[in-house]
């Protein structure tokens, strides 16, 4: 959703905070802006843009600010509050234009705090609550005599969520602020900087601070962190950067979603390098420090919750253990059910920002483990234990190498606990990992197949409007991934439906030509009945399979336990070519961001 990104000490800051701001476009977004210090220090100069970077950049390349003080922040904005409208994009300013604030999150009260200034006369030029701060500082910068002082003022009077940073003309620095919203701050040879999202500062930083709730941060000559009361305090711990500029570079590819289908091979491979030595013997579950539970609940969104739909049933086959899986955003209809014994939820986000996951946490009282790609996330710090995904970047917005790894990740982790347990001999757990293992080559033969196949069918489906994909068991969330991924980024409608389903209703919507994709899984025989029975209605199958006839030859042998999830390449391949094919856009689909942080 909404980016941030600010600096402190670069000659020239609005070349820093394009450059972030571009680092960000992939989280979705509908409008931009800077604010930057002139060659005066009683010069700030704000710009915003509707629509991408490239517009902001345009104007900015009019009215380049002459090098000063190097003081800056920028923001990419989602509309929530307001619509689409340059005055309602960041960075909003106070009633003199002095003072400038870049916000990530909702202010609560915020009807509340404007009523009261505009009865002390402030004039607000936007719809946005963000808006509030800027006049909130305007008063206390102007009491105080101390953007920090008045920042920490400011925030104790807010409710809500936010990620802030504050800038004025008369001050050498940025105030920042964090409230159950991602914020770090990192330091380069002679700047800092801070962003909502590390992405930003790969390449510019070796390792981050993260803040957390409540922690204010002052980017001066020096950066000093402060307590809510406004205290000096030591910083937080430095986490170093495992990212390099080179990977969130597109490359040689078309689209990052090109290349991050092409990644998931070597990444499942790193992945699997880390996990599989500590399966064995159970060390990958036992090191998380996690009473043994008797019951599991996922608590996720979108792909994260396909993916915990596999893990669920993984858990399930190979060790035994009940597992129920929960759409984040209806957990509060368990809430009333209180306390459980012997439940662990576990808690699948890819960001570790989701506003809806973290949202349900606060009605879970016992264990939490995350699963995530993001080891320093809002979701892992709330959480009693973290398992890694260890993905790396993914600008494309439509999910791809994370729900791979969501899946192989959760797999590892569901046989470690079998062995732990007991409920597998080691001579199945060594097979099951044996398994597990041979991934990385079945994806890349999955990759080398599925590629060719699916720029082929995209040419043909182009006038398609209607998609269903069909399977059994655990090739379901498969399945329901694969519909997800092809309505992401075609906005074609695709439905997900069980063979056996189809009769009970949704074949009356089979027409001469319709596209369903069969992903082979479970009993043949009973697929077989249901897509014959489709086909007779006139329906176009398309297999996804092991045998020489199926249109994705790309499975092989009995499905294992986590089912067939080279079935994806197919998938994804088919998603992302129609998609060019359509002429939309792969990396950037409408209305969608990357990460969902608000309610």
């Amino acid at each position: 959703m909404c980016g941030i990104v600010a600096c402190r000490g670069r000659e020239h800051a609005s070349d820093f905070l394009l450059a972030a701001l571009r680092r960000l476009e992939y989280r979705g977004y509908d409008s931009a802006g800077i604010a930057v210090t002139g060659t005066d220090r009683d010069d700030l100069r704000a710009t915003r843009a509707v629509g991408r970077v490239a517009a902001l950049e345009a104007r900015i390349a009019l009215e380049r600010p002459a090098p000063g003080l190097g003081i800056g922040i920028g923001h990419t904005r989602w509309a929530t509050h307001g619509g689409v409208s340059e005055p309602n994009a960041h960075p909003h300013r106070d009633c003199n234009g002095a003072i400038a604030v870049v916000h990530n999150g909702i202010i609560d009260n915020a009807a509340e705090l404007e009523a009261e200034l505009r009865g002390r006369g402030h004039v607000f030029t936007s719809q946005v609550d963000s808006e509030v701060i800027a006049h909130l500082v305007e008063e206390l910068y102007a009491e105080t005599g101390s953007l920090a002082a008045a920042t920490v003022r400011v925030v104790g009077r807010l409710r809500g969520t936010w990620a802030l940073a504050v800038t004025a003309a008369s001050a050498a620095e940025v105030v920042l602020a964090s409230h159950r919203s991602p914020l770090v701050v990192g330091s380069g040879p002679d700047a800092h900087f801070a962003a909502s999202d590390i992405t930003a500062l790969a390449g510019t930083v070796g390792s981050v601070c993260v803040l957390r709730d409540d922690d204010i941060v002052v980017l001066g000559d020096q950066v000093t962190w402060l307590d809510p009361m406004g205290r000096e305090v030591p910083p937080r711990e430095s986490v170093r950067l495992q990212w390099a500029a080179e990977d969130i570079e597109q490359g040689a590819y078309d689209d990052f979603m090109e290349k991050e289908i092409a990644e998931q091979p070597s990444v499942v491979g790193r992945l699997l390098e880390r996990l599989l030595p500590e399966v064995l013997d159970g060390a990958l579950w036992t090191q998380l420090d996690l009473p043994r539970p008797s019951r599991l609940r996922f608590v996720a969104c979108g792909t994260s919750l396909h993916a915990s739909q596999v893990v669920a049933r993984t858990f399930g086959a190979l060790a035994g253990v009940p597992a129920e899986t929960v759409v984040a955003s209806e957990y509060d209809e368990l809430a009333a059910s209180g306390p459980d014994e012997g439940l662990l939820t576990i808690a699948v986000s890819q960001s570790g920002e989701t506003s809806d996951v973290l949202h349900a946490l606060e009605d879970v009282g016992g264990p939490v483990l995350a699963i995530t790609n993001r080891p320093h996330s809002s979701l892992a710090r709330r959480s009693h234990a973290v398992l890694e995904t260890s993905a790396g970047p993914e600008i494309g917005v439509a999910a791809t190498k994370t729900f791979t790894t969501q899946v192989v990740a959760g797999a590892a982790l569901a046989l470690s606990f079998a062995a732990v347990t007991k409920s597998l001999g080691t001579t199945a757990v060594a097979r099951h990992a044996l398994r597990l293992g041979s991934l990385p080559g079945r994806l890349e033969s999955a990759h080398t197949t599925a590629f060719p196949v699916a720029m082929a069918l995209a040419e043909e489906l182009a006038e398609s409007r209607t998609f269903f994909f069909v399977s059994r068991g655990g090739g379901l969330p498969y399945a329901a991934e694969g519909a997800l991924k092809l309505k992401e980024i075609t906005y074609r409608n695709a439905e997900a439906i069980p063979a056996g389903e189809f009769k009970h209703g949704p074949i009356a919507l089979i027409e001469k030509g319709t596209p369903v994709l069969v992903l082979e899984n479970g009993d043949a025989a009973r697929l077989a009945g249901s897509v014959a029975e489709l086909a007779s209605r006139g329906a176009r199958i398309i297999r996804i399979g092991s045998g020489s006839e199926d249109t994705f030859p790309i499975l092989s042998g009995p499905a294992p336990a986590w089912g067939p999830l080279e079935s994806v390449l197919a998938f994804q391949h088919l998603a992302r070519c129609l998609a060019v094919t359509l002429g939309r856009d792969a990396d950037k689909p409408r209305n969608l961001a990357k990460s969902v942080t608000v309610l």
